[in-house]
């Protein structure tokens, strides 16, 4: 099994003016708004960044798992999904752990499987084998036209023992922690500390970063160096 790719990031927030916002200000395509995700009591925008994807959530329900999540700690980074080419040996693995896979699902063109957020800790985490490797189901119909370039460099997660989870999601994806960092594919996870698990930062290499810098001061969104603040997820910028 190969180390994994990140290939989806989600924020939890309370209005899909955030996505409105992110589109302005990353001068995103048009997202997909899946319907899909009403099972899990939402509603969504998900934007094509390159090969990945940013995804706004915000809940229609009281109940659903993304109003606790706001609830309990106000909007911000809720979900990573990851890309295997090994889906029954990870399952294997994390099965053997003890993490519970609370939601999976196979279908031609993908398998996922969601992982129980108390077992693994930080966010929801999901992990997906698309087929072929290059598709992705939840970017919706043409998202390859869609695309805006760009790609994710690197997820934060703050939590109370950085070294604890980082081990833990080591081995859920076969890896070993370098001084609470996970080194994927294609981009690096940090485990900082912090008071509450809690996604926390996307690292995004995108181009006229300078302009996306103006945009956001145009928005009114605070900003410092070449990072911006919108709910509750701080975007640092490359590029």
């Amino acid at each position: 099994m190969s180390p994994p790719r990140l290939r989806q990031l989600v924020i939890a927030a309370n209005s899909l003016d955030t996505a409105d916002t992110l589109k302005s200000v990353l001068s995103l395509g048009e997202p997909f708004p899946d319907p899909g995700v009403a099972e899990f009591g939402l509603v969504n925008a998900v934007f094509a960044i390159g090969d990945q994807f940013l995804e706004v959530v915000v809940p229609t329900k009281d109940k659903a798992p993304a109003r606790r999540f706001i609830d309990r700690g106000g909007e911000g980074g809720y979900m990573a999904i990851f890309q295997t080419d090994d889906m029954e040996a990870l399952r294997a693995r994390v099965d053997g752990l003890g993490i519970r896979r609370v939601w999976s699902i196979d279908l031609p063109d993908i398998s996922a499987s969601h992982l129980h957020p108390a077992d693994i800790g930080g966010a929801i985490v999901s992990v997906d084998e698309p087929r072929p490797a290059g598709s992705w189901r939840w970017g919706g119909p043409g998202w390859r036209e869609r695309s805006a370039p760009g790609r994710f460099t690197h997820a934060v997660l703050e939590t109370p023992d950085p070294d604890a989870l980082a081990q833990k999601w080591g081995l859920t994806f076969g890896l070993t922690a370098d001084r609470q960092r996970l080194f994927l594919a294609d981009s690096v996870i940090y485990f900082t500390e912090g008071p509450a698990d809690r996604m926390t930062e996307f690292g995004i290499d995108i181009p006229d970063a300078d302009k996306v810098m103006a945009r956001a001061v145009e928005k009114d969104l605070p900003v410092e160096g070449r990072s911006i603040s919108i709910a509750g997820i701080t975007l640092k910028l490359d590029g």
